[in-house]
């Protein structure tokens, strides 16, 4: 590990940090294409039936990776404190913590999914000609789960240390040998949807070996050995602190599942419409998803190095850098919402419908780049409840009613329905502000409180 590079607690700040967030938006942009390679190759090589079924399977085994992710999440910020506060020693409990309790969660997801395929395929009520083939791809990637966590756990270990460029790596290397092997085994050897879903934990696993070997390859940060493998009070900390997150992304997706329910109802096309709408608004979101992550890497450090000034700079300059790629998203998204639909539907009333979610979406380009920044800055301090609290407020209070209230207009446009995300968007940012500065309140207080006793003490050993 490259002290200085990876140590956040010296040097520019704008440098480190982009320096920092380009490879994470690298990693977040491989993601986002790699289950768009599998409906692409699919689409291409297999049938409509095995389209469904990727599509279906796809959102089942996306919630968990959520879940995992979530958790991975306490372990980046955990790690990222412990360098800051110079406990470099504490790092390798908290890695093997984290190999001990997500081997468990593995082998217990892996046995869950596999075994519930059939009923997780039920709830998602998906259509009958592809029932079985959808069953399959869930079967088939769930038997990967251990994976899934494997590759999540590495990446959030590395993030937290400073290093996002080895994630990137990792990530990369999945996508290439998954885009390889999709092409076989659905090309070539016509496997369907069971060949995508094949062609994906052959990738991770391949992944995960490699990031295995590397991390062998840092004995200065991962000289972990075979004693501090077990279960310790650092689990309790990462969880403490992942446990929010996870239960804050659940909620947050779910409430965009009945968004979707909604919107359904006003029939196929504002669906159809909707659905193009959400993969432009995906690749839209890949920047508020890097600056979470990135500031809260650097604020845990900062935290941790008992620098909460250099902790705030670097959030103001990320929502600073954030909002004004916001602002050129919002211009795309509002006034050429159509040619970037066009760019996934040739329907032409589909686009339309597209176009209108987007223009009503469009000011969440630039309000999500704030309220990330921020929900990263309370993350990296370990203020996780508040995030999921704040998380819970955005979707039940506005996101869900508004949508649901304009749903029942007549005439109801998807503009006006779109309007929703930002306006729970904009409630977020009010709730950040708030908690923030009441934090700052609380801290100015107990500083005084600290100063008027060392006064109090200085008096008292003048007396003397």
């Amino acid at each position: 590990m490259d002290n200085n590079a990876d140590n956040f607690t010296t040097g520019s700040i704008p440098k480190k940090l982009l320096k920092f967030m380009i490879p994470i938006f690298g990693a977040l942009t491989l993601q986002a294409m790699y289950g768009a390679v599998d409906m692409l190759v699919v689409g291409k090589f297999g049938t409509t039936e095995g389209l469904s079924a990727v599509s279906t399977g796809s959102a089942i085994i996306t919630f968990f990776i959520m879940v995992i992710a979530g958790l991975t999440m306490g372990i980046t910020v955990l790690i990222g404190r412990y360098i800051g506060e110079g406990k470099q020693e504490r790092i390798r409990w908290v890695v093997g913590g984290a190999v001990c309790f997500f081997g468990c969660l593995g082998v217990v997801l892996t046995v869950l999914i596999v075994v519930l395929a059939s009923p997780l395929a039920s709830v998602m009520q998906a259509p009958r000609e592809s029932f079985r083939l959808t069953v399959q791809f869930i079967r088939i990637s769930g038997a990967g789960t251990l994976f899934i966590v494997g590759y999540n756990v590495i990446s959030g270990i590395f993030r937290g240390a400073g290093n996002s460029r080895l994630p990137l790596i990792f990530v990369a290397i999945a996508s290439v040998i998954n885009v390889a092997l999709d092409l076989l085994f659905v090309g070539v050897f016509h496997m369907n949807a069971g060949g995508a879903a094949l062609a994906n934990i052959i990738s991770q696993a391949l992944s995960v070996v490699v990031s295995l070997s590397v991390i062998k390859s840092q004995p200065t940060l991962f000289s972990v050995k075979r004693k501090d493998i077990k279960f310790n009070a650092e689990i309790g900390k990462f969880c403490k602190l992942g446990l929010p997150l996870t239960l804050q992304s659940a909620f947050s997706n779910m409430s965009f599942l009945l968004i979707c329910a909604f919107i359904n109802n006003l029939g196929l096309t504002a669906s159809s419409g909707y659905g193009v709408a959400q993969k432009i608004i995906s690749f839209i979101m890949l920047v508020p998803g890097t600056l979470i992550q990135a500031i809260a890497v650097f604020v845990s450090q900062n935290t941790g190095a008992n620098q909460p000034q250099r902790a705030k700079s670097a959030t103001w300059f990320g929502i600073a850098v954030g909002a004004s790629i916001g602002v050129l998203c919002f211009i795309m998204a509002f006034f050429k919402g159509a040619a970037l639909a066009s760019l996934f539907s040739g329907d032409g009333a589909v686009i339309v419908k597209a176009a209108e979610y987007l223009k009503g979406f469009s000011p969440d380009t630039i309000l999500t780049c704030i309220s990330f920044s921020l929900v990263g800055y309370f993350n990296g301090r370990g203020r996780t409840i508040f995030t999921l609290i704040q998380g819970l407020a955005q979707s039940l209070i506005v996101r869900v009613p508004v949508t649901y209230a304009m749903c029942l207009l007549p005439d109801v446009t998807l503009t006006q329905i779109g309007i929703a995300v930002p306006s729970s968007s904009a409630f977020g940012i009010v709730l950040c502000i708030g908690y923030y500065i009441y934090l700052e309140k609380k801290e100015n207080d107990n500083k005084n409180i600290s100063e008027d006793c060392y006064m109090s003490q200085s008096d008292m050993d003048i007396n003397r």
